[in-house]
């Protein structure tokens, strides 16, 4: 073991050193320059595109779901653990300044993602069963040609093995975490009788699993368009409770934000105090959350129920700015204005985000903080769930989905049941590895992508 984790703690330290930095704010800034920065001159018809279209019933046809299904699957697979536990390890490793860094891969990234929906639109197929399939190894197959096949399928590779610990195991691991903090702070369960309920409910989970994924891609979107709002609701109105009850202090502590962006040590008092891994955290921690240059989200959009690739392009730019601008910065806004103690260069998680919610509402809320994590927990699995079997199509075809999926399902007994300290490096290892052919080809395919945007708001422009 110990093996692994230093081969993996040196790969990591590659995969996202500044190497890699460079590769995804460089691409990132290089389709904001050549878009004249979408986001934000668009972002008004992002909003008219995304929010306006969410509401409106449709059936989606044979083989996909409708686009605003295909949003909260995406969604659902991005508003996760990253949002809670993620942003306490950035703070806690980068200093308050991390978060500043996540707005700034948020901002490029908004671009990003539109880039990958659009792409994924644009170039998806029809497989075996009729169901519309797209992402990132088709618009590498269809997009770049035979020659980049190899990226195709190490995009694909790297993906299935990603899924098990991003998307399933270390979620997984939440649930209980968050629901053991409320059982315990009730004295509803004893610490010794923690093992067989965390058994219990994993196995649970499992079956929940199983049975929605092996309903398909329609029933993924049915349960994603229920539980994301619901689940965004909740959170977001604990967390504005505490900044409304701090509102005072909000200025100070996003003044700390953007000075411990740059001068870490001035806010942590020295304990964090590099710059670069202020940077460092922010961004990879972003990308861990809203998913901008890894890729995935596309793989839902491509099964959207549309003939308009920029429209449903303009629905990544608002899932970047709900998952990171929203939802993370309230995250950290509550570990920072509840006084909370911050374990500054130590590992830390869910539970410092919990303990800045007991801090202000008191023990009681651990119950609804407990529902919100295993909702947010909950809905990754299943958005992560079809991003791997769809991975794993590519690779071996449609008779591995079902073998795949009930592997999936039953990943969530060994996440409720073991410590996952090394899956979470591994996962972002592998979630590092993923960025690569993605970002290669979005680079390459970027002047589709051009094109597309000019055509698109060309034919407005006549229309009117």
């Amino acid at each position: 073991m110990d093996i692994i984790t230093n081969i993996n703690a040196s790969l990591n330290a590659f995969i996202w050193g500044l190497p890699a930095m460079i590769c995804i704010i460089g691409v990132g800034l290089y389709l904001s320059i050549r878009t004249g920065f979408v986001q934000i001159r668009k972002f008004p018809y992002a909003l008219k595109s995304t929010v306006g279209r969410m509401f409106k019933v449709k059936e989606a046809s044979d083989g996909s779901i409708t686009p605003f299904q295909a949003v909260c699957t995406a969604l659902a697979a991005t508003v996760g653990t990253g949002n809670i536990a993620g942003v306490a390890g950035a703070i806690a490793i980068g200093g308050p300044g991390a978060v500043f860094w996540m707005w700034i891969s948020a901002l490029l990234g908004m671009c990003t993602k539109f880039s990958e929906v659009t792409l994924a639109v644009h170039f998806r197929e029809r497989n075996g069963h009729g169901d519309l399939v797209g992402g990132p190894m088709y618009y590498i197959k269809n997009g770049l040609g035979k020659k980049w096949m190899f990226l195709a399928y190490a995009y694909a590779l790297f993906g299935i093995c990603a899924v098990f610990g991003t998307g399933n195991a270390t979620q997984v691991n939440t649930i209980t975490a968050s629901i053991n903090a409320a059982l315990l702070n009730f004295s509803i369960l004893s610490k010794e009788r923690l093992p067989v309920c965390n058994l219990i409910i994993g196995i649970v989970i499992c079956l929940i699993v199983a049975l929605i994924l092996i309903g398909g891609v329609k029933r993924i979107g049915r349960v994603s368009e229920r539980l994301v709002p619901i689940m965004a609701l909740l959170y977001v109105l604990l967390a504005l409770g505490i900044i409304v009850l701090h509102i005072n202090a909000v200025p100070g502590v996003l003044a700390s934000i953007v000075r411990g962006a740059f001068q870490p040590s001035a806010v942590t008092g020295g304990i964090v105090g590099s710059f670069f891994i202020s940077m460092k955290k922010g961004v990879s921690r972003g990308i861990f959350s809203n998913e901008a240059g890894l890729g995935t989200g596309s793989i839902a959009h491509a099964c959207a129920d549309t003939s308009e690739p920029i429209h449903q392009g303009m629905f990544g730019v608002f899932e970047v700015f709900m998952d990171t601008i929203v939802i993370c910065t309230m995250t950290a806004l509550v570990i920072l204005l509840s006084g909370v103690s911050i374990p500054y260069g130590e590992a830390a998680g869910a539970e410092l985000t919990i303990s800045g919610f007991t801090a202000v509402y008191g023990s009681w809320v651990t119950i609804f903080t407990a529902v919100a994590m295993c909702c947010f927990a909950f809905s990754t699995i299943i958005g992560w769930g079809l991003y791997g079997a769809r991975c794993a199509e590519f690779i071996f075809g449609s008779k591995i989905i079902l073998p795949f999926n009930i592997a999936y399902a039953l990943i969530s007994i060994v996440g409720a049941t073991v410590d996952l300290g090394l899956v979470w490096d591994v996962s972002d290892t592998f979630n590092g590895f993923m960025v690569i052919p993605n970002l290669i080809a979005v680079f390459l395919l970027s002047n589709v992508v051009f094109k597309l945007l000019k055509e698109h708001f060309q034919k407005k422009t006549d229309d009117q």
